[in-house]
């Protein structure tokens, strides 16, 4: 029996049904038109500061719905959508943008920051918003994703723990859990960026006067013909000063050493920047990261914090309590950015990390999984193109379709990397290794349908989708934005994007919304706001002070952090 099979054997239906995920959605507000939107926060959707479930994310226009943490997909996507009828009977004629990829953008210094309010909670957060601008632009901090939670019940654990006969507390095996879970996705998050991707465009406005190596539509849109997420490309979420870290995941001490010296050594080039200008604040601080969550990656181990509390400090003293998965992008086809299958794909996939064995990183290991995420992420539909099985480059074996423009080729920086398949010769296509993957998982998408109420095969309908993917790129999210974009909506990205959030709009406002969750949010709206009062009122020290205070916490405290990896 394998290893995977006996740890999941562990796990009954009772177990397996206590999984708790829950989702974090950003959505750019735009206008009629397609332009960003330049309103404040909608008051009726209550305090960005305070309110528990919608807030902002980087811009005052950006949009951030959080759900609760629930036991089943459905009643997770049945929250999600509920908070997007509710945000949408607040923001009269103005649309959630349906991509990940930004509407049509003002120049930079137009986008807003968000604002939240004169509490000194709520300054700090404009001012590290404020940094971001300096270190990294504003149009890059519009890209907008979905955040997956994910965690086992606290009764999984010793199952597992007696499985693999290891001695010591249970809460340090639950660390060393999901950093094996998290080892395992950075190793395999290719797969998952290949079904789901769907970002392979961009609106001009967003590359205006920079490099970018994409294929141009006389529309003034751009493309990548074998993209998936440029998102998760050279385009998205990626910092050169970031890249240098190569943060190692073998244990949460480990991993906490490496994000205690990017939060507390000056980097040069933003101690150049400056800390303030007069009572200006430029940014919180003139370290590598401002703060934990300025570190960019496709997964992380999380914590609740405290009031107050850093996230870091958290993870020390309480273990790591669920992984949030950052790669998702929004699927435009979805009235609300993702579906029951994508996250019962998720589902799958998650457990298929925690459960398979899962060797330490390594340096080496860490460069080639970046060099896949960024080869996938821009051309990973490319019949040419090889990534790393460890020491091996592997094809991707891509549809006869798979340029979905019209043909069109890869420009000469997308397709700098093809220089490397002269190299070791490949054994197995990406196709193949995700396709053995996905059988590895077929245990497990059984499993989780017997732990649903009265048994089902939704688990494996949605791993019988996956591997129909893998075997016809022509019915994945990336292929069909190209495809829709160039047939439909006159090779214009802002076009194909405009049209479908304004049908996602239509739809969710023609679904009534059950009126004991309108008074729900509404009256959570009205609480946030006293609440933000309330915090205001409460200040009792300069910013300053304030600033000071949060960012010398002691970063290290707590035991969890003395884990040997």
């Amino acid at each position: 029996m394998s290893n995977l099979q006996q740890r999941l054997d562990a796990l009954p239906p009772a177990v397996l049904g206590g999984i708790l995920r829950g989702i974090e959605k950003e959505g750019l507000r735009v206008q009629p038109d397609g332009m960003l939107a330049d309103t404040p926060h909608p008051h009726g959707l209550g305090s960005a500061l305070t309110h528990p479930n919608i807030t902002t994310d980087f811009s005052e226009a950006q949009l951030e719905l959080i759900t609760g943490a629930h036991h089943s997909v459905e009643a997770l996507l049945q929250e999600l959508t509920e908070l997007h009828q509710f945000v949408y009977r607040n923001i009269g004629d103005e649309l959630i943008w349906c991509a990940s990829m930004p509407c049509k953008l003002p120049s930079d210094e137009r986008i807003p920051l968000g604002r939240y309010g004169h509490s000194n909670m709520g300054r700090m957060k404009t001012v590290y918003r404020q940094g971001l601008s300096h270190r990294y632009g504003r149009r890059m901090q519009t890209i907008s994703g979905i955040h997956y939670n994910f965690s086992l019940p606290a009764e999984a654990w010793p199952l597992l723990q007696d499985v693999a006969g290891a001695g010591g507390p249970v809460d340090r095996f639950q660390d060393a859990g999901y950093f094996a879970l998290i080892r395992n996705f950075r190793r395999h998050s290719w797969l998952l960026m290949l079904l789901i991707g769907a970002s392979p465009a961009v609106c001009g406005t967003f590359v205006s006067g920079h490099s970018h190596g994409l294929c141009g539509w006389d529309t003034g849109s751009y493309f990548a013909p074998y993209g998936t997420s440029l998102r998760m490309g050279r385009l998205g979420y990626q910092s050169d000063a970031q890249a240098a870290l190569a943060v190692s995941f073998n244990c949460l001490g480990s991993y906490a050493q490496t994000l205690h010296r990017a939060l507390t050594e000056t980097y040069p080039a933003y101690e150049a920047i400056g800390l303030r200008d007069g009572d200006l604040y430029k940014q919180l601080a003139t370290t590598l990261l401002q703060i934990e969550n300025e570190f960019y990656g496709t997964i992380r181990p999380k914590r609740r914090i405290h009031p107050g509390e850093r996230p870091l400090r958290a993870l020390g003293l309480r273990g790591v309590e669920y992984v949030e998965v950052r790669l998702v992008d929004i699927n435009p086809f979805e009235p609300v950015g993702i579906g029951l299958q994508q996250m019962r794909l998720l589902d799958i996939f998650l457990l298929h990390c925690l459960l398979s064995d899962s060797p330490p990183d390594s340096p080496q290991e860490i460069a080639a999984m970046a060099r896949n995420q960024r080869r996938i992420a821009e051309r990973g539909r490319d019949p040419q193109l090889r990534l790393h099985r460890t020491a091996e480059l592997v094809p991707v074996e891509a549809s006869q379709s798979a340029a979905a423009a019209g043909g069109a080729q890869p420009t000469a920086e997308l397709s700098a990397d093809l220089a490397l398949t002269d190299l070791t010769p490949a054994d197995m296509t990406p196709a193949e290794w995700g396709a053995r993957l996905l059988r590895e998982c077929e245990p497990i998408a059984a499993a989780l349908d017997r732990a649903q109420a009265g048994g089902c095969s939704a688990y494996r309908d949605a791993l019988a989708a996956a591997r129909a993917a893998l075997e016809n790129f022509d019915v994945l999210p990336s292929t069909r934005v190209l495809l829709e974009t160039d047939l439909r909506h006159g090779k214009s990205f802002p076009a194909f994007a405009l049209t479908q959030s304004a049908r996602h709009r239509s739809d969710l406002l023609a679904s009534p919304l059950a009126p004991e969750a309108a008074a729900r949010y509404a009256q959570q709206a009205a609480e946030s706001h006293r609440a933000q009062r309330k915090t205001e009122a409460a200040d009792d020290v300069p910013f300053e002070t304030f600033r000071q205070r949060y960012l010398t916490q002691d970063l290290m405290a707590g035991e969890h952090f003395k884990s040997a990896c």
